[in-house]
């Protein structure tokens, strides 16, 4: 058995890298037409930061993992090739900014049909739309020179961030093949490699339809409680309550559980909004109008919080933040990734920079061209106006110089155990903290003299609010939800 990976990205990478790890017998190369990302594969310096990916890495690499542009050659030698090319929502045409566009993936099928010397099993890895393999079956017949292909559909189920530990003890590995004699046995071809190191009970075989469409409904569930407890936010914020409490007490209901209960500035990632719009245009392609209008409030809801997450600064900030600087802490998606696409950081930076106000950005994994980039194509300012008003400096304490305000908008565990008597001291008072991830220590900043105002909390101590009886009584006696004062 030997394997081929097209693409050398976020999923491609690790997981080869995983499978070569654990399988030391099966020769795994990755391909990609980037000669750049391969050879920042092949050097010490990856291109991509994922905790424990260097280790893993350097467990197999050279052994029986390769990195290469020569993507005929990993085509003709490989048993199994996976597909693990970019997917990006349509920019154009029919079904522009919703419908996934399969430009890459219909290019790998051919590049195989083409060049394939005999019988292949291709598993897609990327996230597709339902019966995407129906059309990369038919490709790979109509090209095939009368070679056997076999189509598998493989999701992947990572969290950037925690991807390595994803592959390493997954909730679940789910492969869908077809209904007949060969499907079954290409399945089980790839149920016997994850098989090395997964439980077998964590393996699933479905469909290929079902296992497409899988991956788009976790996304999309996922993305749909960050949404529903963003949402609540805004009434926590409204009504005094707070929103960590509430999302705890109701989270110890084993039917709901605690995760993805976290109230933030809202979700980000390469997956999440694409896979709902891709949702969503599916839905409306079997003219299913109202099921397409829940899930793009799923979306809206998450716009939306950004939106009012900067209209808070501003109103807090005696409505107008023009050329005041604001250090934003946080550019990534989320933590322990250098991902910023589809950040809520590039919005609400866009729409700080709007209202002109001057930017600070820290971001411990993002790079600053990577930072330069995205503002410099979200906010469409001349090149000499983005190097007047945005900097990104070495570390958090120069970022708050002179800063007016805070905005705390990626989750790093670092940010929790700042220095803040130092941020105080180089800020202009009075010095806002705004936390769009509820990971300061509030009360400790309030008594350092910072006005703290973060999601779905009370903007004043809970001491200095009026107490109702009723909620007094209801509380008497009773643990405290939140882990945090």
């Amino acid at each position: 058995m030997k394997i081929c990976c097209i693409g050398a990205g976020y999923v491609g990478g690790p997981t080869m890298a995983m499978i070569a790890a654990r399988c030391p017998d099966i020769p795994v190369t990755v391909v990609d037409v980037n000669e750049a990302r391969i050879a920042a594969w092949n050097s010490e310096e990856l291109p991509i930061y994922e905790p424990g990916l260097d280790a893993i890495v350097r467990t197999a690499r050279g052994r029986n993992l390769f990195f290469s542009t020569d993507v005929d050659g990993a085509i003709r030698d490989a048993d199994m090739i996976f597909v693990s090319v970019n997917t990006p929502s349509k920019t154009y045409g029919i079904g522009a900014g919703r419908a996934a566009d399969l430009t890459n993936v219909e290019l790998c099928a051919r590049r195989i049909a083409a060049v394939a010397e005999g019988d292949k099993i291709v598993v897609e890895k990327s996230t597709l739309p339902v019966r995407t393999a129906e059309s990369l079956q038919r490709i790979l017949r109509a090209n095939g020179s009368g070679h056997r292909f076999e189509v598998l559909s493989n999701p992947e189920f990572l969290a950037e961030g925690t991807a390595i530990a994803d592959l390493e003890r997954p909730d679940r590995v789910l492969i869908g093949g077809e209904s007949t004699p060969s499907g079954h046995a290409a399945v089980q071809r790839l149920v016997d490699i994850y098989a090395r190191w997964v439980p077998r009970e964590r393996i699933l075989t479905a469909s290929v339809w079902s296992s497409e469409l899988s991956k788009l409904v976790s996304n999309a569930l996922l993305a749909q409680r960050v949404s529903s407890v963003n949402a609540l936010s805004a009434l926590c914020e409204a009504t005094g309550a707070d929103v960590e409490e509430v999302a705890a007490a109701a989270g110890r209901d084993s039917r709901i559980g605690h995760r993805f209960l976290n109230a933030s500035v809202g979700f980000g990632g390469s997956c999440f909004q694409k896979d709902i719009l891709n949702l969503v245009y599916l839905c409306e392609h079997y003219d299913l109008d109202e099921v397409a209008a829940y899930w793009t409030q799923v979306v809206e809801i998450n716009d939306w919080q950004k939106q009012r997450f900067v209209r808070r600064m501003i109103r807090t900030m005696f409505n107008t933040i023009a050329g005041k600087r604001i250090a934003v802490l946080g550019f990534a998606f989320k933590k322990d990734t250098d991902d910023a696409r589809e950040s809520p950081a590039i919005d609400v930076c866009r729409a700080l920079l709007a209202e002109h106000a001057e930017l600070a950005i820290f971001d411990p994994k993002v790079s600053a061209e990577a930072i330069r980039a995205a503002l410099r194509q979200a906010a469409g300012l001349p090149e000499a106006e983005l190097d007047r008003r945005v900097v990104c400096g070495p570390d958090v304490y120069s970022a708050a110089d002179g800063a007016h305000a805070l905005a705390v908008l990626t989750e790093w565990e670092e940010f929790r155990h700042l220095d803040f008597v130092e941020i105080h001291d180089r800020m202009k008072k009075p010095a806002f903290a705004f936390d769009g991830r509820n990971i300061l220590p509030h009360d400790a900043l309030r008594a350092l003299g910072f006005e703290v105002h973060a999601i779905g909390k009370p903007a004043v101590p809970r001491d200095l609010l009026p107490v109702q009886p009723d909620a007094a009584a209801l509380t008497a006696g009773g643990a405290r939800l939140s882990p945090r004062s």
